[in-house]
């Protein structure tokens, strides 16, 4: 049997590729091309101006570098993040992606895991069941490393792929066992139909599955079946937040504080178990789970107060669970780019809970503190320009003993390149204060 990246470069070879972003993920796929079709004519496009050490490598750079598509390409590897809004694809032409290829070029076992939120946690609370149970498990994907980059795991290997949206627009392939922790409303300016097609991406992890595959999905979210309108034929098993939890019933892990991260706990441990990993080795992993930066991590106590950041946030549900899990919130920081998200269930959920000092950055923090104050929310609420004013402000008002959380429930783009800017923003500003 030939390799995964042999079979691989016979699909590439002899075709005209274009690479569709130029980031880590567009270079490796030209890595992979050069390294195992030399017959392929490729070309990159790019928003910014790249070089892809190859004179021979046509570039499309600038505000119109979409415009490439139109250049006859037999097989377009569209990099994720990039929208494709108002993109016409010429008849003829495949778009495709690392995720797909690799689904389907594979010889190893996968299992497979998206969700709006709890996909990080729980694809690497997978991957840590499965090394303690002695499984030759490989964790990539959405979490920073291309699958290419895995290509040629061993058949005897379970590969643990976190998987976006983004990446699975393009991808009808699936893995052995698919996992859905949830959905809710992200990322809508990157699809025309919003939330449909958002959602319609995010199925794609189970659509392409084979009767002798697995889905695993909330139960509780999707209480009435399946989500549709997904059809799959693989084997479907609801995991409910009342299902008991393979652990001692004194268990305490700080770093899986909250109902959201035991959920992610149970969804982990169903999908090791397809593979043969037991209770044990699930107890094992949760015990030593040492978090996961960005997601409710411990920045430190600083002047007597106790801050964390959860600038993975970028939605209301996951601020109010962040909430729920760190009762000793005194100080929630929110805010950042307008994605037309609905906010209600953030301001209706605020006003529920005991007040807070309400610290609201640009833009969408604005508007929720408005909100609230029309509302007559009783808590403090505080206009910050930048992450130093907020920090600034929390200093102020948050007592000791108390926590100050970054929980933006919005994206970071209107300033940050990513949520990780914004997380590494918030520490240094913290720290800096110490």
């Amino acid at each position: 049997m030939s390799a995964p990246s042999e079979s691989l470069g016979r699909f590439f070879n002899g075709k005209k590729i274009l690479i569709l972003g130029f980031g880590r993920e567009g270079r490796s796929t030209l890595s992979m091309i050069k390294k195992t079709a030399p017959d392929a004519e490729v070309a990159v496009a790019d928003m910014s101006a790249v070089d892809p050490g190859d004179p021979g490598i046509k570039v499309y750079s600038g505000e119109r570098y979409m415009d490439a598509l139109a250049d006859g390409f037999d097989v377009v590897m569209k990099t994720p993040g990039i929208a494709f809004l108002d993109v016409t694809v010429p008849d003829g032409t495949l778009v495709t992606c690392q995720n797909d290829l690799f689904l389907r070029f594979r010889s190893c076992r996968a299992v497979g895991v998206t969700g709006t939120k709890g996909k990080t946690t729980t694809s690497t609370l997978i991957y840590r069941i499965l090394r303690e149970a002695g499984v030759d498990a490989r964790l990539f994907g959405n979490i920073g490393v291309p699958p290419f980059e895995e290509l040629d795991a061993p058949e005897s290997c379970v590969a643990v792929i976190e998987m976006s949206s983004h990446q699975l627009e393009f991808t009808r392939t699936s893995p052995d066992v698919a996992v859905l922790t949830n959905i809710y409303e992200e990322h809508l300016d990157h699809y025309a139909t919003g939330f449909a097609g958002y959602a319609d991406a995010k199925l794609n992890i189970a659509r392409y599955q084979t009767s002798d595959g697995v889905f695993i999905y909330n139960g509780d979210e999707f209480a009435d079946g399946f989500p549709r309108p997904l059809e799959t034929r693989a084997k479907k098993v609801p995991v409910r937040s009342t299902d008991a939890l393979p652990v001692p019933e004194d268990f305490y892990n700080p770093h899986l504080r909250g109902a959201h991260n035991r959920f992610d706990m149970l969804i982990a441990s169903r999908a090791a178990a397809v593979f043969g990993a037991g209770d044990d080795a699930a107890a094992r992993a949760f015990a030593a789970f040492e978090g996961i930066e960005h997601r409710m991590e411990y920045v430190g106590r600083v002047r007597g107060i106790d801050f964390y950041n959860d600038a993975i946030a970028t939605i209301p549900m996951a601020a109010l669970s962040a909430m729920d899990a760190i009762p000793e919130t005194a100080t929630l920081i929110v805010g950042g780019m307008d994605r037309g998200i609905d906010y209600k269930p953030l301001i209706d959920g605020l006003l529920d809970r005991k007040p807070v000092n309400l610290i609201c950055m640009p833009d969408t923090g604005y508007t929720i503190g408005d909100t609230l104050k029309a509302a007559g929310y009783a808590g403090n609420i505080i206009r910050a320009a930048d992450m130093q004013a907020a920090v600034d402000a929390a200093f102020d008002v948050t007592p000791e003993g108390k926590v100050c959380l970054l929980s933006p429930a919005a994206a970071s783009y209107n300033v940050y390149k990513n949520f990780e800017y914004k997380g590494k923003d918030f520490k240094e500003k913290v720290l800096g204060h110490g």
